[in-house]
C-alpha cells in the first residue's frame, strides 16, 4: 500500500473529484506526516437525512434524522479534541459539524445540513456505524 502525499495538488484534484462524484461534502485525513480537510461546496448538501411526519397536530415542525453517510466508526467530536462536545438539547446551523465516521485514518464530517436544534444523538461513542444508519435527530427551525 502506497501513502498518501498529502501535499501534492494532483492527489488533492484527485480526491475532490471522487468526492463530489460520490455526493460526499468533505474528508478529513491525518497521517504521522500530515492533516488534510477538504470542503466540497455544491450549493445542496450531500448529507443523508430523512424527515419524520409527527403525528400530533400540535407540532408543525417534521424531525429530522441525520444519517451515516457511509459506513465507518461514530465520532461524536474530534479525536483531537480534549473532552467531549455537544451538550444536548442545542441549536444548530446548517453548516455546523456534529460528528465525524472515521474509517481508518480518515474523518468524514457528519454536518447538520439544515438549522435547527439538536434533540438526541442516535448512536453510541466508537460504535459501528453503516450507510444511512440514523446519528442525530433534529427538530428545524422555521
Amino acid at each position: 500500500m502506497t501513502t498518501l502525499d498529502l501535499a501534492d495538488t494532483a492527489t488533492i484534484a484527485a480526491l475532490t473529484e471522487a468526492l463530489t462524484a460520490a455526493g460526499v461534502d468533505g474528508i478529513e485525513i491525518s497521517t504521522p506526516k500530515g492533516h488534510l480537510r477538504l470542503v466540497v461546496s455544491t450549493g445542496n448538501s450531500a448529507q443523508a437525512a430523512s424527515v419524520v411526519k409527527t403525528s400530533t397536530a400540535e407540532t408543525a415542525a417534521a424531525t429530522v434524522i441525520v444519517k451515516a453517510p457511509m459506513a465507518g466508526r461514530f465520532c461524536s467530536s474530534h479525536p483531537s479534541a480534549l473532552a467531549e462536545t455537544g451538550h444536548l438539547p442545542r441549536a444548530v446551523t446548517s453548516a455546523d459539524i456534529l460528528g465525524f465516521i472515521r474509517i481508518g485514518s480518515v474523518l468524514l464530517p457528519v454536518s447538520s445540513g439544515r438549522p435547527g436544534v439538536v434533540k438526541r444523538r442516535l448512536a453510541e461513542p466508537d460504535a459501528l456505524v453503516g450507510f444511512g444508519d440514523p446519528l442525530f435527530e433534529i427538530e428545524p427551525q422555521s
